[in-house]
């Protein structure tokens, strides 16, 4: 308990992984006015294509370790471009949205016929306003659903994407009467959101929602809450948005102990419960059910970049090569519209670094997600990541 009490001592803080994309774009969300042009240039396949990369070069050393590692993941997946040319055009963004706006109209100026990046949300806001005109998409690498549309996609792992997949799991094996937990900042706010829009797409009920202050006080006073909520509303289900780096370990804890039984009660996260890998000793997530990308293709994707750059990519970075890996795979088509937001939006999708995955109309990306338990203190794939989309594609 001492651990769990020194951790809530400290301001809770967005922490998510792997959705640590949204800790990186921005702590509010932003309004999308970048809603025209969204047709996209004409493109020659036969000859090399200009695509600009946006990274946060120039920003914290923490910025510029992930602008190395996006660029990296970039170059690595243009060695898989049998047949399609890239010419690939770097722009440093400092994290900055001014001069990510200003970066994304000079690779208009060099020629740029679509752009992946940037990281943070305000940024990739700024660079799609400053390109909508000209009807050139943005493949930000946000997961900021706020700034999702017009022009602009988020290639991210967002709430939206990680709760439909579980809610859809849930509902398919029973556990269909759901309780959300959720803290009262913006990502709580969010996930609930996130997970009620779940719950009523796929016609499961939801069972009440439960918040809390970030506090270790309103924490403990949030427990007995969820016990009266549970048995109030007959949920089966406990769906909650907390991480590991926050309110899990105490709630983890302390709801069992409360009478919320892991026997009768599923225990369902929005973000990974296997990252730390010490949360994977807590007694409490033993059999919670959480989503995680396509195991073997991030395996694949980490051993590769290793090979080739000698290091770990962070997560993140493999949203490049996702970037990439579309433009490519769009290109192979010969097409002069291959870069048209409705050939980005094809229902096939495209194969990436994390597993297969397809850009919406509405600038949001679905990954095609694992879901997870923990047994013994290990992770056990019990729903395996799809590997194709239905629908029309390449």
């Amino acid at each position: 308990m001492i651990a769990v009490f020194e951790v809530l001592r400290k301001p809770m803080r967005l922490l998510i992984l792997p959705l640590v994309a949204l800790a990186l774009t921005a702590c509010e969300p932003v309004i999308a006015t970048n809603m025209g042009g969204v047709k996209g240039p004409k493109v020659d396949t036969s000859k090399p294509i200009p695509v600009a990369l946006l990274i946060p070069r120039g920003g914290s050393a923490a910025d510029n370790q992930l602008a190395q590692e996006l660029e990296n993941a970039a170059r690595l997946a243009i060695r898989d471009l049998g047949g399609v040319q890239i010419d690939l055009r770097v722009y440093g963004t400092a994290g900055n949205a001014a001069l990510a706006g200003t970066a994304a109209s000079q690779a208009l100026t060099d020629g740029a016929q679509i752009i992946l990046g940037p990281l943070y949300g305000e940024a990739a806001n700024a660079a799609g306003n400053a390109v909508a005109a000209q009807g050139v998409n943005v493949l930000s690498f946000s997961n900021n659903s706020s700034i999702a549309g017009g022009n602009v996609f988020v290639l991210g792992h967002g709430f939206d994407d990680t709760a439909d997949r579980l809610v859809r799991y849930a509902k398919s094996a029973g556990k269909d009467r759901i309780l959300v937990l959720h803290g009262q900042d913006l990502a709580g706010q969010l996930g609930r959101d996130a997970i009620l829009n779940a719950i009523a797409a796929n016609g499961a009920t939801s069972a009440g929602t439960v918040d809390y202050a970030l506090s270790q006080e309103a924490v403990i006073a949030a427990v007995p809450r969820v016990k009266a909520a549970v048995d109030a509303n007959g949920a089966n289900a406990v769906f909650l948005t907390t991480s590991s780096a926050s309110a899990l370990p105490l709630f983890a804890e302390m709801l069992p102990q409360a009478g919320v039984s892991v026997a009768t009660t599923q225990y369902i996260g929005l973000t990974r419960w296997d990252i730390p890998p010490q949360t994977l000793a807590l007694p409490g997530v033993q059999g919670g059910w959480f989503a995680l990308p396509d195991p073997g293709a991030s395996s694949a994707f980490a051993q590769r970049y290793s090979a080739a750059y000698g290091s770990t990519p962070n997560p993140i970075a493999g949203l490049a090569f996702d970037g990439i890996a579309a433009v490519g795979a769009l290109a192979k088509s010969g097409k002069s519209d291959a870069l048209t937001a409705s050939r980005l939006t094809q229902g096939a999708g495209f194969r990436g670094a994390s597993g297969v995955f397809r850009l919406r109309p509405n600038g949001t990306t679905e990954h095609g997600l694992a879901v997870a338990t923990i047994r013994n203190k290990q992770v056990v794939i019990i729903s395996p990541s799809p590997q194709s989309f239905g629908g029309a594609g390449y």
